[in-house]
C-alpha cells in the first residue's frame, strides 16, 4: 500500500508467467501450423486462449487497485513512462514497415529498370510503380483506389480521434454523460473501420486479383494495411474496457490514467492511417 511519502512496491505477480507461456503456446502451434501439423491449430487456439484470460485477470486486478487508491503520484508516472516507450516500440514497428515501402518502391525497382542490371536479369521489365514483380510473378491485379472505401475509413478515424477527445474533456470536466457518449462514438467508429477494411480486403481478393502473391505491391499493401487493422481492433477493445468502466463509474479527473493510455494508443493509430493513406493509397 502506497501513502503520500512513500513508492507502491507490486505484490507478486503470476500474471505475467501466465501471459508468456500463453504466447510461446500460440507461437509454437503457429509454427506447427506453418508446417503442416495437425497439432498446429489446436496449439495456438489453446495458447491465445491463455493469453486472452492473462488480459483479463491481470486488467482486473489492475483496475481494482487503481480504484482502492492503492497507486500514489509516483506509480502514475511510472504507468506513463511505461505507455510511452510501448508508444516508442509501435512507432519503431510501423517505421520498419514504411522503410520497406520507401526502399522497394524508390530504389529496388528503380534499379531492377535501369542499366546492366535490367539487360542481365529481367530485359522485358518495366520499373514503375505498383508492380507484380519482374516477370509478372505476381499476376495480374488492379492497385486499390484511394477514393473508395479508404477515404471512408479515412473520414471514420479521424472523426473517432475528435470524439475520444470530447469524451476525455467530459472525463476532466466531470461530465460523465459525455464521456460514455464520447467513447461509444469512438469504440463504434474503430469497428466500423474494420468492418470496411474487411469489405475493401474481400473486394481486392475477389475482383481486383490484388492478393498477399500479387508481387512486392499486394505484400507490402496487405502488410502495412493489414498490421494497422489489427491495431484498430485492439484499439477499440480497449477502448471497449474504459467504456465498460466508465460506465461502472470508475476514473476522476486526478485518477483515469486507463483512460488516458487508451486515448494515446488510439490518436497514434489515428496518425499511421494518415500516414498510410498518403503513402499507400495516394502516392
Amino acid at each position: 500500500m502506497s501513502t503520500n511519502s512513500t513508492y507502491y512496491i507490486p505484490h507478486k505477480a503470476t500474471w505475467p508467467v501466465i501471459g508468456t507461456a500463453g504466447l510461446m503456446t500460440m507461437l509454437a502451434g503457429f509454427a506447427n501450423y506453418l508446417n503442416g501439423s495437425s497439432i498446429g491449430q489446436p496449439l495456438m487456439i489453446v495458447g491465445l486462449s491463455v493469453f486472452i484470460v492473462m488480459l483479463v485477470g491481470w486488467f482486473t486486478l489492475q483496475a481494482k487497485e487503481s480504484e482502492s487508491g492503492m497507486y500514489n503520484h509516483e506509480v502514475g508516472i511510472s504507468y506513463r513512462h511505461g505507455m510511452m516507450w510501448f508508444i516508442f516500440s509501435e512507432i519503431v514497428f510501423f517505421a520498419v514497415f514504411f522503410g520497406t515501402l520507401w526502399y522497394t518502391r524508390n530504389l529496388s525497382v528503380p534499379w531492377l529498370g535501369e542499366g546492366a542490371t535490367k539487360e542481365l536479369l529481367w530485359p522485358t521489365f518495366d520499373a514503375v510503380w505498383p508492380t507484380n514483380g519482374p516477370g509478372k510473378v505476381g499476376g495480374e491485379f488492379e492497385p486499390m483506389g484511394a477514393w473508395g472505401l479508404p477515404f471512408i475509413n479515412t473520414l471514420l478515424l479521424l472523426t473517432s480521434g475528435v470524439t475520444c477527445t470530447w469524451a476525455h474533456h467530459g472525463l476532466l470536466a466531470k461530465n460523465r454523460d459525455q464521456l460514455i457518449k464520447g467513447l461509444l462514438a469512438t469504440v463504434a467508429l474503430g469497428f466500423l473501420f474494420v468492418c470496411f477494411q474487411a469489405i475493401e480486403y474481400h473486394e481486392a481478393y475477389s475482383e481486383m486479383g490484388l492478393t498477399l502473391g500479387s508481387g512486392v505491391y499486394g505484400s507490402t499493401f496487405f502488410m502495412l494495411t493489414g498490421f494497422h487493422g489489427f491495431h484498430v481492433c485492439v484499439g477499440a477493445i480497449i477502448l471497449s474496457v474504459v467504456l465498460f468502466r466508465s460506465t461502472k463509474g470508475h476514473f476522476s479527473p486526478e485518477n483515469h490514467f486507463a483512460f488516458e493510455a487508451a486515448a494515446w494508443y488510439w490518436h497514434f493509430v489515428d496518425v499511421v492511417w494518415l500516414g498510410l493513406f498518403i503513402f499507400v493509397y495516394l502516392i
